[in-house]
């Protein structure tokens, strides 16, 4: 099958596309890259997420690491995708590769490849990497292994416990011991997946929902978003806690409820968390966001004189720009966000003690910090649409849309369009509607943002209504 990376690293169905005999594909292709490189002496940090066989398939990734002489560091346990990302800053690794599919459905799985200075490769890398197992799987290159049990006793495959390091930089980079002071009622919900058990262990006390293993996360992907954290929801509306975070299933993302037991998502965390970093921290430099996200980032950029840059969907493309300047905040509408004096990588566990931080700091809860510069800069409301969508009628809808000639939505005439990831129409007000079919999933999305939550609801019907769904 020919392998292709997606937003984040490459993803196929378990059994079906993701199997033994591809993963040892992609884990050669990317020890050939490695050596091409001049990495390989580098070594690489193999991690793995709590999904069905993700142990499994990581320990395979470093037995072919050990046959191509390349020293690898297999954590200890599951961890989360930062903290195997921070590994490999950490310890000056040539690569890392993260055996997880994110906040994809259970029954896929995935294979994540982070360059050495610990982030999303980045679309120039995973080019090449397809490109090589292309070039090996027709010249019929053989898959070097060595098992697992030789590998270690040579000393080529070493053990690494993952959160060690990685605790110690979120300790450097968030006040903890004001957290704790601060003793703010929180439970932590990490949807079964890689982050559980991280925060409670930073933060003692804390509470934590859905923590047992499970491969299929309860019947529902592992993504933080509203339709997913019902019971998060209520555990907060009861009055037992003051604030609900949540982590997807490799912990790179973060959702939220507020104190008034509402969903609060990734736009208004990044809001939130602008603020904190550059008022309250003292940080500054620019600001990424992606093609789907929030106003809300323009304008308070804008007021804080920060540059702002926008690119498409993934954070890989975050990433570039936090490589080739000075960026103190990027994030994107599925909450993976990232920081200056981090890695350039997103960090869902940070995210939520710097959510934590901020109300320690203030003694307000995030609905209240949200209000207070929504006050100053403008109220906004948002909302997202998954819809399924075969193929056929996807490469249709491309094509339509492609065509142009859509000048009014909704009754409402076409300011601006902005095709530079999907199919994005800005209307005068500011108010817009995206419609982006998914390069992993046979899905179609729709955002919509307005001052006027009404008016999202219009937005998105008008977007099914194009997309004949």
């Amino acid at each position: 099958m020919q392998i292709k990376f997606g937003t984040d690293g490459w993803r196929g169905i378990i059994a079906r596309d993701f199997t033994f005999d591809n993963v040892s594909l992609v884990a050669q292709a990317t020890m050939d890259y490695l050596h091409r490189e001049g990495l390989g002496a580098k070594g690489v940090v193999v991690g793995y997420d709590r999904r069905f066989l993700s142990r499994e398939f990581a320990e395979r990734v470093a037995e072919i690491a050990a046959g191509n002489d390349i020293t690898c560091w297999l954590i200890d346990g599951y961890a989360p995708t930062p903290a195997v990302s921070w590994g490999v800053h950490e310890l000056g690794a040539g690569a890392g590769v993260m055996i997880t599919a994110s906040h994809n459905p259970p029954i896929y799985n995935g294979f994540k490849v982070k360059e050495q200075y610990g982030g999303s490769a980045r679309p120039s890398t995973t080019k090449v990497l397809e490109e090589m197992v292309a070039a090996n799987q027709a010249s019929g290159r053989e898959v070097r292994a060595i098992p697992l049990a030789e590998a270690r006793e040579k000393g080529v495959v070493k053990p690494f416990a993952a959160r060690t390091s990685y605790f110690k930089q979120l300790a450097r980079y968030v006040d903890l011991d004001l957290i704790r002071r601060a003793n703010i009622p929180v439970v932590v919900d990490p949807m079964y997946g890689a982050g559980t058990g991280f925060i409670p262990e930073l933060l003692p006390g804390t509470a934590e929902i859905h923590a047992l293993e499970n491969p299929g996360f309860g019947g529902q992907p592992p993504e933080p978003t509203e339709e997913h954290l019902t019971d998060l929801a209520l555990l907060v509306k009861s009055g037992q806690y003051r604030v609900g975070l949540a982590l997807d299933g490799d912990a790179d993302r973060i959702g939220a409820v507020d104190e008034a037991g509402e969903f609060f998502s990734s736009h208004r965390i990044f809001t939130v968390l602008l603020r904190h970093l550059h008022e309250r921290k003292g940080l500054a430099g620019g600001v990424v966001k992606t093609v789907s996200t929030t106003r809300m980032i323009d304008l308070l950029s804008a007021k804080f004189g920060l540059p702002l840059f926008e690119t498409p969907i993934g954070f890989k493309h975050i990433c570039e720009l936090m490589l080739d300047h000075d960026i103190l905040m990027g994030g994107e509408e599925s909450g993976g966000l990232g920081v200056k004096g981090h890695i350039p990588e997103r960090d869902g566990i940070l995210m939520g003690l710097l959510l934590l931080e901020a109300m320690a700091m203030t003694g307000k809860g995030l609905r209240q910090l949200l209000m207070e510069t929504m006050d100053e800069i403008g109220h906004f409301y948002y909302h997202r649409l998954d819809l399924p969508i075969d193929n056929a009628a996807k490469e249709e809808l491309i094509a339509r849309l492609k065509a142009g000639g859509m000048s009014t939505i909704a009754g409402r005439e076409v300011a601006e369009e902005n095709f530079r990831d999907g199919f994005k129409f800005i209307f005068g007000d500011g108010s817009w509607l995206l419609i982006r079919p998914s390069g992993t999933e046979p899905v179609l999305r729709l955002y919509s943002e307005a001052g006027d939550p009404d008016l999202v609801t219009a937005l998105l019907q008008a977007g099914r209504d194009i997309a004949r769904i």
